[in-house]
């Protein structure tokens, strides 16, 4: 005979499991772990090499060589501070413990004492730091702006979507140390901080005088920014003559269509220029059959910028993934080393890779997993008159001529050489025929 449990017993335990149950991702959510689909592409470029910033990776132990000098930076941030009070810093935590922990997507296994501390000396030790470079001031117990090596892995760090405490923290934690600041005095000290980020802030995407122009003349609103990558990401659409966020010409209402690669394109006519206009590197635009692309200079850290923020567009803000279009477009044009070659000669790209296969791959490695729901109109129209210029009979009569009779300096001057012998040929028959008929 079977025993059976007591149905109102199951029903009170999944009532009770339903009852738990909550949503993944709360409306004040802006720090990710990178999808797994994504992060297994490149841990690397996710994963801090240094230093860890806020809970996901705290107890990395590979990071905890840097625990002692980021509590040492914490202390000399509240003793550099104009009040001098732990005790403020730790109730103004305190206050925003709660907040932080939802911009977090994953549940934070740290109590709310532990969680406090853990915010307020990774901020204070980020603030510390970023003054320090600002300032360019060293001591002699400074370990970190003193290996030139060691400073760049900070940097890098500080740019990855995993390590990241919110940027209203910093905020309220910068102004209750600096009051005066908050008030405009004394800022040749102790300047806004939007300025002190300027140097952590990637530089190939973002020039210091762009950003300098930005920062003063842009409504760039601290409330409204989440963290170093999105204040990256939104400096770069700032900065952009196609991609306002603000303005309605960047209607996103189109599909993604292929294109050819940038060799092939060359080869049908399509022209490159260095789009010398512009800083943004967005600002991609075709005038006639010339395909105007800003420079970019590819280093050894370009990847893990790119990737961290195509992960924060993946994650936060997927309709609005301009980022994620350009390299998109760049995947599209990158195929090969050959492609890279021709970017590289028109002054389009600077390689310090050194190795034109390690671009190619980079650039066809960053949009792998990537979802795009919506494309933005800008390049779904180059990409529909590049098409359009490409299918023209002509235009692919005379790519056929360059590709069989021209590809090479040798077969260039044989292929004239035959047409001026044609030429020859038959004005030589005409004047015989004229001579006969005469």
């Amino acid at each position: 005979m079977q025993q059976g449990g007591n149905p109102n017993d199951i029903f009170i335990k999944i009532n009770a499991l339903l009852e738990e149950a909550k949503p993944r991702f709360s409306e004040e959510c802006c720090i990710y772990k990178v999808p797994n689909n994504i992060r297994k592409l490149n841990e690397d470029a996710y994963t801090p090499q240094v230093v860890s910033i806020g809970p996901f990776h705290h107890a990395n132990q590979n990071l905890q060589k840097m625990e002692d000098q980021k509590r040492l930076y914490c202390r000399q941030f509240i003793e550099r501070s104009e009040t001098k009070n732990l005790e403020s810093l730790v109730s103004c935590v305190q206050e925003m413990e709660e907040e932080v922990r939802s911009c977090y997507s994953d549940d934070i296994k740290l109590s709310k004492e532990e969680h406090v501390m853990l915010i307020l000396v990774d901020s204070c030790f980020i603030l510390e730091f970023l003054l320090r470079f600002y300032f360019l001031v060293t001591r002699g117990d400074d370990s970190i702006l003193l290996p030139e090596q060691l400073l760049v892995h900070i940097r890098n760090d500080l740019l990855l979507v995993e390590n990241q405490v919110p940027f209203f923290v910093l905020d309220k934690l910068y102004y209750l140390s600096f009051p005066s600041t908050l008030n405009g005095e004394d800022l040749h000290n102790h300047p806004p901080l939007l300025s002190l980020t300027c140097y952590i802030l990637p530089g190939f995407m973002i020039s210091e005088d762009n950003f300098v122009l930005l920062s003063v003349s842009s409504d760039v609103d601290f409330g409204r920014i989440a963290h170093f990558v999105d204040l990256t990401r939104k400096l770069l659409l700032k900065s952009s003559k196609l991609f306002q966020l603000s303005t309605s010409d960047c209607s996103r209402e189109a599909q993604v269509t292929h294109i050819y690669s940038a060799s092939e394109l060359n080869e049908l006519g399509v022209k490159f220029e260095v789009n010398k206009n512009t800083e943004c590197l967005l600002d991609i635009t075709l005038s006639g059959h010339t395909l105007r692309i800003p420079f970019i200079r590819v280093h050894d850290w370009t990847e893990l910028v790119l990737r961290n923020l195509l992960a924060f567009e993946q994650c936060h803000c997927i309709h609005e993934s301009y980022l994620t279009d350009y390299t998109l477009f760049l995947d599209f044009l990158i195929n090969t080393d050959k492609d890279v070659d021709l970017l590289i000669k028109k002054g389009i790209i600077e390689n310090w890779l050194g190795d034109s296969n390690a671009v190619a791959k980079m650039f066809n490695g960053l949009a792998a997993n990537t979802v795009t729901p919506d494309f933005n109109v800008q390049y779904s129209n180059i990409f529909k008159d590049l098409n359009a210029f490409c299918a023209h009979p002509w235009n692919k009569k005379v790519a056929t001529l360059k590709r069989d009779y021209c590809n090479t300096p040798w077969k260039t001057v044989a292929s004239i050489a035959a047409i001026f012998l044609l030429i020859l040929t038959i004005i030589q028959t005409i004047f015989s025929i004229l001579q006969v008929v005469h």
